[in-house]
């Protein structure tokens, strides 16, 4: 059975590049407010990533709504405004093609915290200090 190329590998500089072009334009899109729903609009919503795959059809995006409450409605809104979204970042960059959008919550800051709590446990910190 052939491997795929990108099995095993991370992305390509293309992908990286695409992936912070869109990153960069959704998150000036939702700072200012862009979208037609005042729910969506209300919210403030941080981008922290975005990966795209390998053929560049699909964007992920990677959100968190400020504070980390509501997730699940950050999520919907996203979801219900996708089209919108995908017509202002083709408007806002010069893309041929913009991916089909997914969103998923941006879990890197409760992951920081949990190792934060574990570096401060007190065996763990005595380990540390040795």
């Amino acid at each position: 059975m052939a491997k795929n190329r990108f099995e095993g590998s991370g992305p390509t500089q293309r992908q990286l590049r695409v992936g912070e072009l869109i990153r960069r334009t959704m998150s000036d899109v939702l700072m200012r407010g862009d979208t037609h729903d005042p729910d969506l609009t209300r919210m403030s919503i941080t981008v922290g990533e975005v990966q795209v795959s390998p053929d560049l059809k699909i964007a992920t995006a990677y959100v968190l709504p400020l504070g980390g409450n509501d997730r699940e409605a950050a999520i919907e809104a996203l979801k219900r405004n996708k089209g919108e979204l995908r017509r202002l970042l083709g408007k806002d960059t010069n893309l041929k093609f913009v991916p089909d959008l997914r969103f998923r919550i941006d879990e890197t800051f409760d992951r920081m915290d949990e190792t934060r709590r574990m570096l401060n446990e007190d065996h763990v910190r005595q380990d540390l200090d040795e």
